[in-house]
């Protein structure tokens, strides 16, 4: 472990790995994990329950593992858990879990943005970011791959599917399924996103499948049941399908509409 200088206070009972950088101004208590080779900048807080994996950086500001802003919350023992290889920018909140899910985990290689709050018991992927001024309510699951864009507020209870894309200024009050594009007000399905798909090596022919899937749930004007029937009778057996089909089945709460749904309009871009 290294200090800068002597201006941290770090409980002699935190675990923390090697090679680790903790710079000037910090505070981290006792019941606190760091993994090997993570950087922690000045005037980082991180608090009891911090979970945090190798390889991370925490930029200036950071507040890890404070009490969930719930007023359920009794004080149990809960976590906060970063995976590794997280970049977590200045003045990001990560809330600890309460007693529902004990909980609030980020995945590994993710980003999260200057000013990001991720409330208790949120459960993130791998590979997500987070844009500046994202803010999740508490129990919001985001899968791999998903990419939220700046001012992007997320409702509770909400999930957000995998390789997914929220445009900026976003409300996102229902499920946004995996592989399209959300965006307009109310949020709508605006396409699949197609670019992000071709950036992580999807080949044209799984991309293109995804297209007509969306075109059967979003354009033709089927309800969800009829489309999922279509689909599950329609189209060969790949992970997208299973994918697609299992995140709608699980959405109670209902999933985003297409663009003519929401406007009453036959018009579609994609």
């Amino acid at each position: 472990m290294t200090y800068s200088n002597a201006n941290s206070v770090v409980d002699p009972q935190a675990r923390i790995g090697e090679n680790v950088t903790i710079s000037p101004f910090c505070y981290i208590e006792k019941d606190v994990v760091i993994g090997d080779n993570t950087w922690i900048g000045p005037n980082v807080t991180i608090f009891n329950g911090a979970r945090i994996g190798e390889g991370c950086k925490i930029f200036p500001g950071a507040v890890i593992a404070g009490i969930p802003q719930d007023l359920k919350f009794a004080g149990e023992e809960s976590t906060a858990e970063i995976g590794d290889f997280t970049i977590i920018r200045e003045y990001v909140t990560v809330n600890r879990g309460t007693a529902y899910a004990q909980s609030t985990i980020v995945g590994s290689h993710c980003l999260l943005m200057a000013y990001v709050h991720v409330a208790h018991d949120c459960v993130l992927g791998d590979h997500v970011i987070l844009a500046n001024n994202v803010n999740l309510a508490g129990h919001v699951e985001i899968a791999d791959w998903a990419i939220l864009e700046g001012l992007v507020a997320v409702q509770q209870f909400t999930k957000i599917g995998i390789h997914s894309f929220v445009a900026g200024g976003s409300l996102v009050r229902k499920n946004v399924p995996p592989y399209i594009k959300a965006a307009r007000e109310p949020l709508a399905y605006a396409g699949v996103n197609s670019i992000g798909l071709k950036r992580r090596m999807f080949t044209v022919e799984q991309i293109n499948n995804i297209h007509e899937i969306y075109r059967i749930l979003f354009v033709k004007g089927y309800n969800i049941s009829n489309a999922l029937q279509i689909i599950d009778e329609s189209f060969e057996y790949s992970l997208e399908k299973e994918n697609i089909l299992s995140f709608i089945r699980d959405a109670n709460s209902g999933i985003v509409k297409g663009f003519q749904q929401v406007n009453g309009s036959n018009v579609y871009e994609d």
